[in-house]
């Protein structure tokens, strides 16, 4: 489990194909990594197979490949990283469990005083989940819905502090992103969804 609150922007050194799937290997400042350990991938979970000074190595196979853009990250590629949440550390930003829901598009990012707005499309499937001031988890960053523009649409504000330690500030319209919806308001709806059926909703 994740707090989507990044610690590190990781480089991607290295892409590979083997037996474990699409490897790629991680330039970052971890140095005390263990094998076996989870490391969310601009919000996506991944095992870390190999580690050394400054650097990992993580693989994702095909059902990951398919829910998320590590299929498209090539040498160069940066991505926000975070280290599994402690039982014993503070949740800073939300329940984020590292289960990627889809890949979302940009549809706007700009200045607006000292704001940095950014507008993104909701995948159909999701729409029900997203709330204005809920939770929403944008390549891994634990953001806060700021407003609905349309209802296919949503729009988070992200701080300059954000900005600078994520890689949030560099989106464009156009760039895709990882989305994962707020895990308790899927158990909401899955919860409620068999006495809406009874009713006729």
């Amino acid at each position: 489990m994740f707090s989507g609150i990044i610690d590190d922007i990781g480089t991607i050194d290295r892409v590979t194909t083997t037996d474990a799937g699409r490897e790629l290997r991680i330039a970052c400042d971890y140095s005390d990594l263990a094998d076996g350990e989870s490391v969310a991938v601009n919000g996506a979970c991944l095992t870390v197979r190999e580690h050394g000074e400054r650097w990992f190595t993580a693989a994702a196979a095909g059902p990951t490949l398919d829910r998320t853009m590590i299929g498209d990250w090539k040498k160069g590629t940066r991505v926000n990283l975070e280290r599994a949440l402690r039982a014993d550390g503070r949740l800073s930003g939300h329940i984020v469990q590292g289960h990627v829901d889809g890949v979302a598009a940009v549809t706007a990012a700009r200045t607006n005083g000292d704001a940095w707005l950014v507008e993104v499309e909701i995948p159909e499937d999701l729409r029900p989940l997203v709330v204005p001031l809920g939770s929403i988890a944008l390549d891994g960053v634990s953001l806060t819905i700021n407003a609905l523009p349309t209802p296919d649409a949503l729009q988070v504000s992200v701080i300059e502090y954000t900005r600078r330690h994520t890689t949030l500030g560099a989106l464009t319209a156009g760039d895709r992103v990882h989305l994962e919806a707020d895990v308790i308001a899927k158990y909401v709806r899955s919860l409620v969804t068999p006495y809406r059926r009874a009713v006729g909703d």
